[in-house]
This record gives structure tokens, sequence and C-alpha cells, in this order.
């Protein structure tokens, strides 16, 4: 653990930058320094936006996940397509606790309902520049029947369900068609831990 703690940083200011869908704030601050001492302000853009929950629906009895397709607009000119299979996820709103986010986002997106939810961890995606922290689960559900278009119109979404077996799950990350953090940590985790949590599962109710 650091040395340092939120006293060892001063915002001198807190600017409105931009307000959207999301928000960027304009901080000048200074921190402690290594050696000792008090470092230069520095003017750093801050990406503002709400927590998220990140949610790997996991059908234990089938060896099988079930993962989203949607468009992304930051995959734009960076990849052959954007449009990206991900795990289901979405932000907070108001007095919301991360399960009821999962679960909500998992309705919506999906058509699911998750049986268990079994957390795996919590983590800055890009804490250089942004504040979101992103709650990470994996949900146990049965996969039969699950399928088709969701989301909400109201929202624009457009969002494919697809379940496939751990092992093309594995494949598509080992051939970089997961490429986005949040379903790589939880891939990588049910790769770990699957055996035992197959195990826990017991028979399908």
């Amino acid at each position: 653990m650091s040395d340092f703690s939120q006293q060892d940083v001063q915002i001198l200011r807190r600017e409105p930058g931009f307000r959207g869908f999301y928000q960027m704030d304009v901080l000048t601050l200074r921190h402690r320094l290594f050696a000792g001492g008090w470092g230069p302000e520095l003017r750093r853009e801050l990406f503002v936006r709400r927590d998220a929950v990140c949610v790997l629906p996991y059908d234990p009895w089938e060896d099988a996940v079930v993962l989203v397709e949607q468009m992304r607009v930051g995959a734009l000119d960076k990849r052959a397509s954007p449009w990206m299979l991900e795990l289901v996820a979405g932000l907070f709103d108001e007095g919301e606790s991360a399960e009821e986010v999962a679960r909500r986002e998992a309705q919506e997106e999906a058509g699911l309902e998750l049986r268990e939810l079994i957390p795996i961890t919590r983590y800055f995606p890009s804490p250089g520049g942004s504040n979101e922290h992103v709650h990470l689960f994996c949900a146990l559900v049965d996969s039969r029947g699950v399928g088709g278009i969701h989301g909400l119109a109201e929202e624009g979404e457009d969002i494919r369900v697809q379940v496939l077996s751990l092992a093309e799950a594995r494949q598509a990350l080992s051939d970089g068609r997961l490429d986005n953090a949040a379903s790589i940590i939880a891939l990588q985790w049910l790769l770990l831990n699957g055996q035992h949590v197959r195990e826990q599962a017991g028979p399908r109710p």
C-alpha cells in the first residue's frame, strides 16, 4: 500500500470542461513527491462518469457463457468492426446496489434471470484520466433458450445475445476477438475458477 493518502493531494481548482451524456472536469492540482515536498501545479482533464457493473453470465451445467454484441463508438477507428462481444454491463442509478444493477441489466440486455452472483473484483479501468470504478461479477444462469435481440429502444440499444461454450470463449480470448478489459478479466477468472464454480453449483435446479 502507498504511504500517501487523499491528504497528500491538493486540488487548487476544479472547473467544468464539458457536460453531455458524460462530463469532463478540469483539475488544477499538486501532490506530494516520493522524494519529499510538493510537486508543481498540474492541469489534468478528468472523465467523470457513474460507476459500472459488469457481469459474466455462466451456465455451469452446460459449461457455457452468455455474451452480448453491440456497436461501440470507442472502437470505430481501432478495429475492423466496432461491434464487440462483451459482458452484460450497465451504470449505477442513484440508490442502486451493485447486485441490483447486475440483475436489471441482465434482464434488459439479455433477458436473463441471474441465479447467484459471485463477486470477482473491483477495478479502475483507466485511472490516469477517468474516475470510473467497475464492479465485476460472475453470475450463474440457465442458458437454455437464451438468445435473440435485446436492449432498450428508448436508449438506442441494439444488442444481440450469444451463448458460447467456455472452450469457444477461451478461443475467442486467445484469438483477440474478446478485447475489452472486463471480458478479459472475467473470463480469465472463470478459466482459473470454473471447476470450483461447477462443483459448488450442484445439480441443475
